[in-house]
């Protein structure tokens, strides 16, 4: 049954109650560890479908058409919202891929915990030899009976000091070449073996982990996907992460009467722009909004549902360089004040040089862009088809 705007509004407005004129601030990755307004918000939203639409309503979603999901997801733009990246990895990754990849009984058993915000995954993906290469993971997984033997360390793993579940890849075949040895797995984060270790970062948050992994058993129930097909399943979340980053707008359309984003408006009605070379760069910063937010809509509706594709790698592209370009805007305008911690989009300022490098560098992007959408020769590999086990690492 299709649903319109005003019948969402009707439904949204009796959960959430407190419309707001502009969308949340929460700024992608910054690090908060707020779980109980994120798991509250999504409490009220599961039973209607309305935060995840497009997944089954036995699963927490509304069997939601593409077109639907999006008017469902501008509605809830337009109030008030708790910060969901504790959240965020179940939500926009794991949930996606369990629906492509996962059993039936894994779909039963973690699907609504992830809705409903009971449960929280982190990625365990990273490794210290294993960053953008990562396919040159070396966390090691050995079969024993019903059962598969974990043992290595992962790094980077946000969300890991609070995370139920870790959706992790290990190698399983040291005879195999890189890519194809490699297997996925859920993995209870509260397993013997298991110890998270706090990366402290320069202003004292502890955003990032260590996941340290000593004989840690995973049943053969918990594998994600087949054995050796790690690497598909890595890019295919890889692939969800990139198009979450490329899909947001990064203070979501809410436009005012003039046409401007409020944080633009702000600036402007604040005597911020009279300087022709501010004016300048917050044109260049609206400009990038607004064509992020316009070719996300086409790549969405293009899209159909189906699993996002080597185009998301673009999509991160121009969400980054708007992402940075607002950034950098509202720390200039503000002067030696936008220095201070409680200065409005200090947090943004902080972040937006880690968003080149989080989901996949700039670099790694603009490869996969090259590649795989405009058929360019692929870079040179001098380890293509040689066993991982006679690969050169460091010690």
């Amino acid at each position: 049954m299709t649903i319109g705007v005003e019948q969402i509004h009707e439904a949204l407005v009796a959960l959430l109650v407190r419309p707001v004129a502009g969308s949340h601030s929460t700024v992608l990755g910054a690090g908060s560890d707020d779980l109980e307004s994120g798991r509250r918000y999504l409490e009220a939203l599961v039973d209607g479908g309305w935060m995840v639409p497009e997944w089954p309503s036995e699963h927490g979603g509304r069997d939601a058409s593409p077109a639907e999901a999006v008017l469902i997801a501008e509605a809830l733009g337009s109030y008030q919202t708790a910060d969901l990246y504790p959240y965020g990895v179940g939500l926009n990754l794991v949930g996606p891929v369990l629906l492509e990849r996962g059993t039936k009984s894994q779909q039963q058993r973690w699907l609504r915990p992830i809705a409903d915000g009971s449960e929280i995954w982190c990625q365990m993906f990273s490794e210290p030899d294993a960053g953008s290469d990562l396919a040159n993971a070396g966390m090691r997984a050995e079969r024993d009976g019903d059962e598969w033997v974990l043992n290595g360390s992962k790094v980077w793993t946000s969300r890991g000091s609070y995370a139920t579940w870790g959706m992790c890849v290990a190698r399983t075949d040291t005879s195999s070449p890189k890519h194809l040895g490699l297997t996925m797995f859920a993995v209870d984060m509260a397993s013997p073996g298991i110890e998270v270790r706090p990366l402290e970062q320069m202003n004292g948050d502890q955003h990032f982990t260590e996941v340290f992994a000593t004989n840690v058993r995973v049943t053969d129930e918990n594998r994600l996907g087949d054995l050796g097909d790690g690497w598909g399943i890595t890019v295919e979340t890889l692939a969800h992460e990139r198009a979450t980053i490329g899909g947001r707008a990064f203070g979501g359309d809410d436009s005012s009467e003039a046409g401007l984003p409020s944080w633009l408006e702000a600036w402007s009605g604040g005597g911020h722009l009279v300087n022709p070379v501010a004016r300048q760069a917050a044109m260049r910063a609206y400009v990038l909004h607004r064509v992020n937010q316009l070719t996300t809509e086409r790549a969405v509706q293009a899209a159909k549902g189906d699993s996002p594709g080597p185009e998301g790698s673009g999509a991160k592209l121009r969400s980054v360089a708007a992402f940075k370009a607002r950034a950098y805007l509202g720390k200039n305008l503000a002067g030696a004040a936008g220095m201070l911690v409680d200065s409005p989009g200090h947090l943004g300022f902080m972040t937006a040089p880690s968003m080149s490098i989080r989901g996949g560098t700039d670099e790694v992007q603009r490869n996969i862009v090259g590649e795989r959408v405009l058929d360019l020769p692929r870079e040179p590999s001098v380890d293509r088809g040689i066993p991982y086990s006679d690969l050169r690492r460091s010690r």
